[in-house]
């Protein structure tokens, strides 16, 4: 989105209530080849692409691909110019998701709110329209040079927004995968700061605390890390890292050494068939973090009494967690970025509310042979 007019002061007085969002509407990702980033993406995980801007569309200084699949969609953007922050965004960070966007009832209300409630603005206000309908949107600042856009869309009926027209991209050929829906966002931030960012969620849009990881929680002999995660108890998860002190580095440090400042680490998106999708992903090229075959002895006694293919995990490699209130099964994918950033998780959750605690140690061991493959573990 690009914004049509100036920012506004915020009025005096008390802190209205947080802005309600209606849960993850996209997430924008600034690279630095649209297209080629796009096409892997839809032929690795069976996106299907649904929409295009660019100069062709009436957008002189950018291009985007629009890509969907179930309920998640990614907006892939890149510059046409070095003059272009979009350009000079990917020069210091590499690629990597730039924006984590909300659906609200009025884009306008929820940005004065989170303002007022110690927001710091990154877009005010602004109306993007064509035949197909208004869009309202504005945004704020986060981690990094991360940022969110409040969005209402309810007055557009058109492709995604004005200056979208149907993608010229074909779909690839391959198995279905059954992505369903974004499930969480995880979001890297500096050592000593995950206190201060787990704060501004709870001040600026009104989340609470779900649940904490401390360093003994989550570390391995050489490196450890710590993790809160806020949500708004329904729709939007977003968990928060930093590094914790280690005889080596951790896999915070080194995301946080190669993308130049704080941004997001991973996105978790859920399916409801989680070994038919992870063998779609892998019929597609996608590679995973290996798990060492002994995990699966571990993990039927840490899971015995519940009904789970066994021979299908060991195979694909998929690791498999439960808390008292049911089950999960998960896997990670490789880096996607040249840099070693931002990966996926894919994740099936069976009643588990949890986030793969008793995994914690198999799957950090397992980027840890990857940071050590790199030298810079």
């Amino acid at each position: 989105m690009v914004a049509t007019h100036s920012e506004t002061d915020t009025a005096p007085g008390p802190a209205p209530a947080a802005p309600e969002l209606g849960g993850i509407d996209h997430l924008e990702w600034w690279v630095g080849n649209a297209r080629a980033f796009a096409g892997f993406l839809v032929s690795a995980f069976g996106f299907e692409p649904v929409g295009y801007a660019g100069p062709e569309t009436g957008r002189a200084d950018r291009v985007s691909h629009l890509l969907r699949q179930g309920r998640v969609q990614f907006q892939v953007t890149g510059a046409l110019g070095p003059e272009s922050p979009i350009a000079e965004h990917v020069r210091q960070h590499g690629d990597g998701v730039r924006d984590v966007a909300f659906v609200v009832a009025d884009a306008a209300a929820a940005y004065e709110a989170a303002l007022r409630r110690g927001a710091t603005s990154e877009r005010a206000p602004a109306t993007d329209e064509d035949a197909s309908g208004v869009i309202h949107h504005a945004a704020i600042r986060t981690y990094g040079e991360t940022v969110h856009t409040f969005l209402d869309r309810s007055g557009f009926h058109g492709v995604f927004a004005p200056q979208f027209v149907a993608s010229p991209l074909e779909p690839a050929v391959g198995p279905p995968v059954g992505l369903e829906r974004v499930d969480h966002v995880v979001g890297n931030v500096e050592r000593g700061k995950l206190d201060q960012w787990v704060g501004y969620y709870e001040k600026v849009l009104g989340f609470d605390k779900l649940t904490h990881f401390d360093d003994d929680q989550i570390s391995t002999e050489y490196s450890a890390l710590m993790s809160t995660v806020v949500w708004d108890h329904d729709k939007v998860v977003l968990p928060i890292n930093e590094p914790a002190n280690g005889r080596r580095k951790s896999q915070i440090e080194e995301y946080l050494d190669y993308y130049r400042s704080p941004g997001v680490q991973h996105v978790a998106l859920r399916t409801s068939d989680i070994v038919q999708a992870v063998r779609a992903l892998r019929d597609r090229g996608v590679r995973f973090l290996e798990v060492p075959p002994e995990y699966y002895d571990e993990a039927r006694e840490r899971l015995a009494g519940v009904e789970l293919p066994w021979e299908a995990l060991a195979e694909l490699g998929i690791l498999v967690d439960r808390d008292e209130e049911g089950h999960l099964l998960q896997i990670f994918t490789e880096t996607v970025t040249d840099r070693p950033t931002v990966f996926f998780e894919i994740i099936q959750r069976e009643g588990a509310k949890g986030f793969g605690e008793g995994n914690f140690k198999a799957l950090f061991e397992s980027i840890e042979r990857a940071q050590a493959a790199r030298g810079n573990l």
